[in-house]
């Protein structure tokens, strides 16, 4: 019996692989050590391979696809409706091998190495960047303690560490001078990591032909940019604008029944990180837009008289991956419509 379809249910050492026929007849459903991946697939003919899209499947699905097999990866929560009972490997495996034929089934893009690469940058980054606010977090109620306010903003913290490291703010006792001196040290060095990494995000970007077309759309930035590119390559795996913001958990969840439309809140399933990062380009904009209304889209602008500027920033944000989409897959920078 010739396997046409294999699910495969990844691990860290032990995979699990469920093959059948074109009728659907169970050929094998076994385990593998890692060493045994490569051997695996070289000896059996070119099949559709399943994966569930999660830690190290993009690399998986380049090394099976270079031997011959066509690899789908597959989001896990279309893969939960298709487990039959009870969870283990066996059973992962299984119903990745039946979501991953079915004609409606969403799949996921399989990303190259460069895209991974860029991504490991804004992943670190962002590690970073919540290390170094849980110290600036830190430092100021240490020194509320002491009656010493540092004003808003990470900027004022940090000048606040670099002349606390040149001894000139000397009215605490001396072991909360130490431990203030330490945080100092750590939020100085944290700052540092966070600007190196902006400069490789920066010099990647500028390399990137479709990361300067999206940055010629407005409240889009070039680790905004970057991210989305590393994420989504050229956009093509999405039918359309909305099914992109979607993606990103910016449309509203839809409760309708019975021919009535109920709409609730956005839907926060998708990219939390580009979600957040387009919310706060759009938070920008809205300073930009109430100081000079009439240099702007008359759409934002109206957006702005009706909603709450935190509401209004979410909808712009659901808007312009909309326009990303467009400006992604036509291969055309943002055109700029006046008012």
């Amino acid at each position: 019996m010739q396997v046409t379809t294999i699910g495969l249910d990844l691990g860290k050492n032990v995979f699990q692989v469920h093959g059948v026929t074109e009728a659907g007849e169970i050929v094998f459903n076994r385990s593998l050590r890692r060493a045994q991946m490569h051997r695996f697939f070289e000896s059996l003919p070119p099949c559709l391979v399943g994966i569930e899209a999660c830690g190290t499947s993009h690399y998986w699905a380049r090394e099976i696809a270079k031997l011959g097999h066509e690899v789908r990866l597959i989001p896990p929560a279309y893969v939960k409706p298709y487990v039959k009972r009870g969870k283990s490997d066996a059973i992962d495996a299984a119903a990745i091998c039946e979501a991953v034929t079915r004609p409606s089934m969403r799949f996921v893009a399989i990303k190259t190495p460069d895209q991974q690469a860029v991504l490991a940058l804004h992943r670190v980054r962002d590690l970073i960047v919540r290390q170094r606010t849980q110290i600036v977090n830190m430092l100021r109620s240490v020194l509320a303690e002491f009656g010493i306010v540092v004003r808003q903003g990470v900027g004022h913290a940090i000048a606040f560490a670099k002349r606390c490291l040149e001894g000139t703010e000397d009215d605490l006792p001396d072991l909360a001078r130490d431990v203030v001196s330490n945080l100092s040290h750590q939020l100085v060095a944290l700052h540092r990591r966070v600007l190196w990494y902006g400069r490789q995000l920066n010099r990647a970007a500028s390399l990137d032909a479709r990361v300067a077309r999206l940055r010629t759309i407005p409240g889009v930035g070039p680790i905004t940019a970057s991210a989305i590119v590393a994420s989504i390559g050229d956009g093509h795996q999405f039918s359309n604008g909305r099914s992109f913001a979607a993606w990103l958990g910016l449309t509203p969840l839809n409760r309708s029944s019975g021919g009535k439309e109920r709409l609730g809140r956005i839907s926060k399933m998708g990219d939390r990180y580009i979600r957040r990062l387009l919310v706060l380009g759009m938070t920008s904009r809205i300073k930009q837009i109430q100081q000079r209304p009439e240099q702007f889209d008359p759409w934002f602008t109206g957006i702005l008289e009706r909603k709450p500027a935190k509401l209004a920033a979410v909808a712009m944000a659901n808007k312009t991956a909309r326009i990303i989409w467009a400006v992604l897959t036509r291969e055309q920078n943002y055109q700029i419509r006046s008012a």
